[in-house]
Order: C-alpha cells, then sequence, then structure tokens
C-alpha cells in the first residue's frame, strides 16, 4: 500500500513530546489507512477460509490494499460526505480490485466494523512499542535503586525537609509504577478485539451471504488481525476503549511521577539530578533545561481529559451512535501519541538520569540537624518524659536555627543531656543513620520482575 503526497500535516509541529517516535509513526495517517486496509483485506481473506467467498477474491483483495495507490487528502476530504473515512476508502479499495471479486470487498461489514478494528490494529502496535520503553525505562530505575541503595537525602513533604530517605528508594519506587503501567499496558494489549457486527450488530447480513456459523466467521476474522475475539459486537458497549484510555492514563501518570520528581530536583538551587544531556535554551546559552522530564510531565496533565472524553463517550445511545464514537477517534489517537512519546522520552530519562550524591548528603545539613528531630523525640522520651523531651527539643531547635549551629552541638550543652548514659548525640543525629527501612524496602521492591 502506498499513499499519495507527503504526510506533510503530520508531523508533529507542536508536539515535541511525540515527534519522530516510533508511536508518532504507528499512529500516523498513514499508519491508519495501513489498518483499515489490513481490516479489509483480513475480512475477506476469513470469509474465503470458511467457503463464504473464493479463494481468489481473498488474494486480489489482499494484493489490491498492499499494492495500490491511495490518496490520504482525497479519503478524508470525502469522508465528510458519509462522516467516516472507511465510506470512500472502500470505494477507492472496490475500484482497485475491480472485475469479478470487487464486490467481495467489504461484504457484509458496516464501517464501525473496519475503523474499530483498524483502530485495535493501531492500539496493538503503538502498545507494543510503549511496552518497549517501559521495560528499558524499568531496567535503568532498576540499575539507579541498586547503585544508589544507600545514597542519602532528605524526603520531602508539603514542599518542605521532612525525615531522611534514600535515593535508592525513591528510583525504586518509581520503577515500581512504571511496572504498574507496564502490567496494565500488557492485559490491555492482550484483550484488544475485532469488531464485527454488521449494520446494527446483528451480523445479519454475513447471514444473508450465506454464513451459518457467525462465532466462526467472527474468530476467523480476529485470527487474521491477531486480534482478541469479542463475545459480542461491542459498537456502543464501549468496554475496550475505556479500558485502553485508563491504562494509557494510568501510564502518564506513572511516568509524570519520576518527571516531576527529576524537576524538582534538578532546579539550579537544589541539583540534586541532572539529565543526562539537557536542552538548550533560544536565549540564554547556560542553560541545560530538563527538557525529557518537562515533556514526561506535560503528558501526564494532558493524558486525564484525554481518557475523560473517551470515558464520557461510553454512554452512546441506539445500536450504532451519533457522535460518542466518532468523539473517540482523535482523543484516542492523541492518547496513544501522548504517551508513546512519553514512554520514550522516559527511558531515555532514566538511562541518562545523572545523581548528585554530594548534594543530596550536602542538604541533609540544611535545617542544622532537625530533620532528625523525630528520631531525638523517640529516643529521649523514655529517658526525660515525653513532656520534657519536646520541650527541650524545641529550645535546642530554636537555637540552633536562630545561631546557625548544628542541633547536635546545642543538644550538647543541655545539662539534662550531658550526663545521659547511653546517649550518643553525634550518633543520634547523624542524617545518614535514620532511614529505617529504607535498604530493605529497596530489595524487597527490587524482587519485582
Amino acid at each position: 500500500m502506498t499513499a499519495a503526497g507527503p504526510d506533510a500535516s503530520d508531523t508533529g509541529l507542536l508536539a515535541p513530546g511525540r515527534a519522530g517516535s516510533p508511536a508518532s509513526a504507528a499512529t500516523s495517517d498513514t499508519a491508519y489507512l495501513r489498518a483499515l486496509l489490513d481490516a479489509e483485506a483480513a475480512l475477506t481473506r476469513a470469509q474465503a477460509s470458511l467457503g463464504l467467498a473464493p479463494a481468489g477474491a481473498a488474494t486480489a483483495v489482499s494484493d489490491a490494499a498492499d499494492g495500490a495507490d491511495f490518496d490520504l487528502a482525497s479519503i478524508a476530504l470525502r469522508a465528510r460526505g458519509g462522516g467516516n473515512p472507511v465510506i470512500p476508502l472502500v470505494a477507492d479499495l472496490t475500484a482497485a480490485v475491480a472485475g469479478e471479486f470487487g464486490p467481495y470487498v467489504h461484504r457484509g461489514a458496516t464501517s464501525q466494523d473496519i475503523l474499530d478494528s483498524a483502530t485495535m490494529l493501531v492500539a496493538a502496535r503503538t502498545l507494543d512499542l510503549v511496552l518497549s520503553d517501559l521495560e528499558r525505562t524499568g531496567r535503568a530505575l532498576a540499575r539507579l535503586a541498586e547503585e544508589h541503595r544507600s545514597t542519602v537525602l532528605p524526603g520531602r513533604t508539603l514542599t518542605q525537609h521532612a525525615v531522611p530517605t534514600t535515593f535508592g528508594l525513591k528510583a525504586a519506587g518509581w520503577r515500581s509504577l512504571v511496572l504498574d503501567a507496564r502490567d496494565r499496558v500488557h492485559a490491555v494489549r492482550l484483550s484488544l478485539p475485532a469488531q464485527l457486527g454488521g449494520a446494527a450488530g446483528t451480523l445479519a447480513a454475513f447471514t444473508a451471504f450465506g454464513t451459518e456459523d457467525t462465532k466462526a466467521l467472527t474468530a476467523a476474522f480476529a485470527r487474521e488481525l491477531d486480534l482478541a475475539e469479542p463475545e459480542l459486537p461491542w459498537h456502543t458497549l464501549r468496554t475496550p476503549i475505556a479500558d485502553l484510555a485508563g491504562a494509557l492514563a494510568f501510564t502518564a501518570g506513572a511516568l509524570g511521577k519520576t518527571a516531576v520528581d527529576v524537576l524538582t530536583l534538578s532546579r539550579t538551587e537544589i541539583a540534586e539530578l541532572a539529565e543526562g544531556s539537557g536542552g538548550g535554551s533560544s536565549a540564554m546559552p547556560h542553560k541545560a533545561n530538563p527538557v525529557r522530564a518537562t515533556l514526561v510531565a506535560a503528558a501526564a496533565r494532558r493524558a486525564p481529559l484525554l481518557a475523560a472524553t473517551l470515558y464520557g463517550a461510553m454512554a452512546a445511545e441506539d445500536e450504532r451512535p451519533a457522535g460518542a464514537w466518532h468523539a473517540e477517534w482523535e482523543p484516542l489517537r492523541d492518547l496513544l501519541r501522548l504517551v508513546g512519546g512519553a514512554a520514550r522520552d522516559a527511558a531515555e530519562l532514566t538511562e541518562g538520569l545523572r545523581v548528585n550524591a554530594e548534594a543530596m548528603r550536602e542538604h541533609l545539613g540544611l535545617t542544622h540537624g532537625l530533620i532528625v528531630s523525630e528520631r531525638l523525640a523517640v529516643e529521649l522520651a523514655p529517658v526525660l518524659g515525653r513532656a520534657r523531651a519536646r520541650e527541650l527539643l524545641t529550645r535546642a531547635a530554636e537555637r540552633a536555627v536562630a545561631e546557625r549551629r548544628p542541633l547536635a552541638d546545642v543538644l550538647g550543652e543541655e545539662p539534662g543531656l550531658k550526663d545521659l548514659p547511653g546517649v550518643d548525640l553525634a550518633e543520634l543525629t547523624d542524617p545518614t543513620r535514620y532511614t529505617g527501612s529504607a535498604g530493605v524496602l529497596t530489595d524487597r521492591a527490587l524482587e519485582r520482575r
């Protein structure tokens, strides 16, 4: 199959997150045309396999679908006449087949059968690419988690330093989300069904053309496309689209978590992380912007609204809807492209991420030891009593901040602590010794495959 003219309107000029990505190519107008033609050819082959069409018809339709020239721009413009691109495509494919086998093109089908099946093909081909990039990202994050299992940095809650954590645990958490996304995408990929129902989901036309076992025909059609066999025609039963929307939106959010953390930690004044090769600025030569993380974060913000449109389209009236089905096409393709591009960028981001362990260690001291106040409260309460320990720590914390001195030094001057047996203030105020089960949790997370 060839398409006349370049696909110039589909370059992604304002979509750098997906421009040039494998997912962008897999969802292009040319790719959609390929899927539509694949669905038409598969239907004729399925009918021929059951003796419902001549073997020559299957060959003729398949050859025409592969070799004829189809004008994308013309098909798009003529789609306005019937509201979908299948109608003009069938006319062009029938003309390309010509002769005695022309009537076997699209025999018994309705436009939605072909467009829904083609959409599932496009989704399947795109999800395979997404899964590959999610695996790359998972491997990169596993390496980071292993390497930095004991690299301590400030934990931050509500934008403020909380208690110490490890970068290994943070990376392991990112990976856990990525694997959650992978598993959801994989499950949806396996469940994507073919669509075959005829005009109103009864398969009546196929019966009129001589099909005695419509279930066998649906199964043969699904096999030809390497898609799942549907239990029922799903013209207005949009579970496959909703499942796809949910998995894609979740994936965008899962990757977005890593991206927003990287964006925060790569700020100039924090600089605990940096992208392997930052992007430039048109005005400021010194900048190395975290472009990959920025694009992933942008995708995470757009994906939920696209998914919401697809969920809204589930309210599809009658046996074939006016508007609900049509409302799905663009947001679903946008969602596939968005997540495909984000998965590519996330893989590149995590594979090249640079970790500044020295900056992380330095930042542990920004609060002069207050980052371990929780530990001190727990350790001193049994010795001094809860109320007295709280009073002492509050006073010492205020002095440490006001005098810009380490909390351990201030506490060492407190009469109530000087001679307490078994109290090692240097050890108690060392943030690297207060990471709880971070190492064990990291190891546990990395056991998952």
